[in-house]
């Protein structure tokens, strides 16, 4: 059986937040670029591909594209985080990671080490 294909994060999630929020850890793959230019291009293939259409982004699909554009040495497993706990990433990171629901894709942002795309695939705590 394979995974579950990911989503698009939803932007307003009040009322979700504050359940998604109580998780001590999530599993997570993410792209990280230098250039904002280059997030975008990313997220905009996710968007054509999958997002736009209603789809669930697969996450070896996610794991292709972070192979191809990552700058973090994550991208040679396809991304792939695995399990984290709040208290390893920083501020911005870990925010959107613990209020992305599983099998989401976050929007793009800015964090401490350049722009991020996050996966979420599992919540546990």
């Amino acid at each position: 059986m394979g995974k579950a294909p990911a989503r698009r994060a939803p932007s307003n999630t009040a009322g979700a937040g504050d359940k998604l929020k109580t998780a001590n850890f999530v599993k997570a793959r993410h792209i990280l670029c230098a250039k904002q230019s280059k997030i975008l291009e990313v997220h905009q293939r996710l968007r054509e591909q999958y997002l736009d259409d209603g789809q669930a982004v697969p996450p070896a699909a996610f794991g292709t594209l972070a192979q191809q554009y990552s700058e973090c040495p994550s991208g040679k497993r396809g991304g792939e985080l695995g399990w984290f706990d709040r208290q390893k990433m920083e501020p911005k990171f870990r925010d959107v990671a613990f209020s992305t629901a599983p099998g989401s894709v976050s929007e793009p942002f800015k964090g401490a080490n350049g722009w991020h795309i996050v996966l979420i695939e599992g919540r546990r705590n």
